[in-house]
């Protein structure tokens, strides 16, 4: 791949972002940002958007071993650490296709097949963890519902992107600081940093369990909205 100079993909990054609008507020403020550096510099040695997918598949994969697997209370910090580091790669393949101009289908199922093997593979994972350092049973299960609950969630976001028509953008709505902090449970962020405190047993119960019920109310609430939409077609 032909590398680019770092002006070059500077200017080329600026003009080509996606909205604000409805991002969570690490995804908009700090993963999104970070991500942008990593893909300038992947344009300057020349790496490809796939390349970037890799890595943060094999960080992501690294983060998912050293939950269910790890001993020592230095484990889930690490896993923590690793698996916001593949959300960064996460975010750079995408801003990395858009500079070099090479997005396509290809590469966007490939980011989507990591993305839906990661998710719920994190909860298996803390499951495996519960199990084995003798965790309550009903946590244990609030973690396996939980991989289910994330599964289904991608599911029907693509499913939906897929069959509703897509709106139109206003050139008047504006990213709003509420609505990213009000979505900030849903970002994959505050699951990962949840997850480094598993080996502080009562925060991590009462934080874990707090977000899945987050989580499933919003996720009802959205499942009713968009079937409705559709109904409507």
């Amino acid at each position: 791949m032909e590398r680019l100079a770092r002006g070059h993909a500077l200017a080329a990054l600026g003009s080509a972002q996606k909205p604000a609008v409805g991002v969570p507020a690490y995804l908009r403020w700090v993963n999104r940002p970070l991500g942008g550096r990593v893909a300038v510099e992947a344009a300057v040695v020349g790496a490809t958007p796939n390349q970037l997918t890799a890595v943060s598949a094999a960080l992501g994969a690294g983060g998912v071993l050293l939950i269910a697997l790890g001993s020592g209370p230095w484990a889930p910090p690490l896993a923590a650490l690793l698996l916001l580091a593949g959300y960064v790669f996460d975010s750079a393949d995408g801003q990395l296709s858009r500079i070099q101009r090479r997005g396509g289908p290809a590469g966007e199922w490939l980011d989507h097949v990591v993305d839906g093997v990661r998710s719920p593979l994190v909860h298996v994972a803390v499951a495996v963890y519960l199990f084995r350092t003798g965790a309550s049973p009903a946590l244990i299960a609030v973690a396996a519902l939980f991989s289910v609950l994330v599964s289904a969630w991608f599911l029907s976001q693509l499913l939906a992107e897929k069959l509703l028509p897509r709106p139109a953008r206003s050139a008047e709505q504006s990213p709003s600081f509420a609505d990213s902090l009000i979505k900030q449970p849903q970002d994959p962020s505050t699951t990962y940093v949840i997850i480094g405190l598993l080996a502080v047993p009562v925060a991590f119960g009462i934080a874990y369990s707090a977000l899945f019920v987050w989580q499933l109310l919003v996720f009802a609430v959205s499942l009713r909205r968009k079937y409705r939409q559709l109904r409507s077609l």
